[in-house]
């Protein structure tokens, strides 16, 4: 813990001298050199290499690295820039980013781990096949966080006596916790980004319904196929080692309620516009924010409250994969910050040959290259501000990018959702997913093991998706 202390400590300092009123300067990617992406390039080679190379030192301390690499980003940045602009990136880091996103998943995490649905299922190809697409449907109107925490668990049970069994998880992962959150505001949040931005409810339904079915439909078939195979090579027996109860029945039906009162809270917060808003070290926080997330607080003790004790034990709930995400993800969101404000340079910034690429000569938006850049930093960068990034890029109009500038707008929106899937990284469920299937006993691969199945997988579909609609 004591790595932890110095990052408090040191976070604490950095807030006492900076000013308590007043709007603070905010980082200038124009006058930052790449090297301040070394901190946030750092952490996730750290996520990527340590679990294979040291193990147990990670699996222990992952939390006092993770604070290393934050430091390593605050400190420089309090000596070059001054306190009072290194205390602006953390506060902003934390209340306008950090704590709404992992609320959010909390109560999601919450609500979800306490719904437990019972029944001795069967992990056949056909079953595995239909509750990817189930949740796939779900993931849009719930989130792929809310629609992965409610299936991950009784896809693990009805698979658990299997000797492979991690494709599925990994599949999962590319159809509910990714793909499947594309047709509304309320599956991801480079979505809802866009929605506060200006884009009508509706449209990424009516715009992206063809490149979604598309890109889910193409998993399930190759997922069949696979599954299908292993699935007669290992000669599975119908017999279930850990039987539940043969009877479907659903445990903690109070989170249902719940979960939509999650939903409303996110819509309502970006519908509600009271034009009150408090500065806090120069980051505006709404009253909107507020509201939500000390509702989105009040939901998660209500569902503790509520949800019956042998739900838990039957979903084997336990706080460590959210502990997990909220560790890594405090320091990817601080690290990530000189990496934003680059890119948010444009053709000023570190980052210029990206904008080069997305423009032709004549100054128009190239689909494709949108469709590639947004999506390959969304592999590794957080999707929601990466979105926002490239939005802008291309002029920030909503209603230019909903009418002439459609193919560009759909082209940042699926990139940027569909391409979460990457990495682990990629976007959060993604690393819960892994984490609740690691602690389940699922020998998931390494992040590079896992990238290399959706370099074979995704790759190949994404360049098709360019061919027939980004050209």
């Amino acid at each position: 813990m004591r790595a932890e202390r110095v990052l408090r400590l040191a976070l604490a300092l950095t807030l006492a001298v900076a000013p308590l009123s007043g709007h603070a300067a905010e980082l200038d990617g124009r006058g930052l050199g790449a090297w301040w992406g070394l901190p946030f390039a750092g952490l996730l080679l750290s996520i990527a290499l340590m679990p294979l190379l040291a193990t147990r030192l990670w699996h222990h301390h992952y939390g006092k690295i993770t604070a290393a690499w934050a430091l390593a980003f605050l400190l420089p940045a309090a000596a070059v820039f001054g306190p009072s602009l290194a205390g602006a990136a953390l506060v902003h880091a934390a209340l306008a980013e950090y704590l709404p996103f992992v609320i959010l998943l909390t109560a999601l995490f919450t609500v979800a781990g306490g719904i437990h649905i019972r029944g001795n299922f069967h992990g056949s190809p056909a079953f595995n096949c239909g509750l990817m697409a189930i949740g796939a449907v779900l993931a849009s109107f719930m989130g792929t966080t809310g629609a992965s925490m409610l299936l991950i668990r009784p896809l693990i049970r009805a698979n658990d006596n299997r000797r492979h069994n991690a494709h599925v998880v990994i599949f999962f992962i590319f159809i509910v916790s990714n793909a499947g959150g594309s047709l509304t505001p309320l599956g991801d949040p480079p979505l809802f980004l866009g929605f506060l931005k200006g884009v009508d409810f509706f449209w990424t339904l009516s715009h992206l319904w063809p490149q979604t079915l598309f890109l889910v439909g193409s998993l399930l078939v190759i997922f069949w196929l696979v599954d299908r195979h292993c699935y007669r090579k290992e000669g599975v027996l119908r017999v279930d080692p850990t039987p539940d109860t043969p009877g479907f029945t659903i445990e903690g039906r109070a989170n249902f309620a719940l979960l939509l009162v999650v939903v409303g809270l996110v819509l309502f917060s970006g519908t509600w516009r009271p034009g009150v808003a408090f500065d806090v070290f120069g980051t505006e926080v709404g009253l909107p924010q507020l509201v939500r997330d000390g509702a989105l607080l009040v939901v998660i003790a209500l569902s503790l409250w509520l949800t019956p004790a042998a739900a838990h034990r039957a979903n084997q709930f336990s706080w460590a994969p959210m502990a997990e995400v909220a560790k890594l993800f405090a320091g990817i969101f601080l690290t990530i910050a000189p990496v934003l404000a680059m890119l948010k340079a444009g053709s000023e910034g570190a980052f210029a040959p990206v904008v080069a690429l997305v423009t032709g000569p004549g100054g128009e938006p190239i689909p494709a290259a949108y469709f590639w850049a947004s999506g390959l930093l969304s592999s590794f960068l957080d999707n929601a501000p990466t979105y926002l990034v490239f939005f802008n890029l291309a002029g920030g109009d909503a209603q230019v990018l909903m009418t002439t500038l459609a193919p560009v707008l759909v082209a940042i929106s699926a990139g940027s959702v569909f391409m979460g899937a990457n990495s682990y990284i990629g976007n959060a469920p993604n690393l819960m997913v892994k984490s609740i299937a690691d602690e389940r006993g699922v020998r998931m691969p390494s992040f590079f093991g896992y990238m290399a199945w959706s370099t074979v997988v995704l790759l190949p579909l994404f360049g098709l998706m360019t061919l027939i609609w980004f050209r």
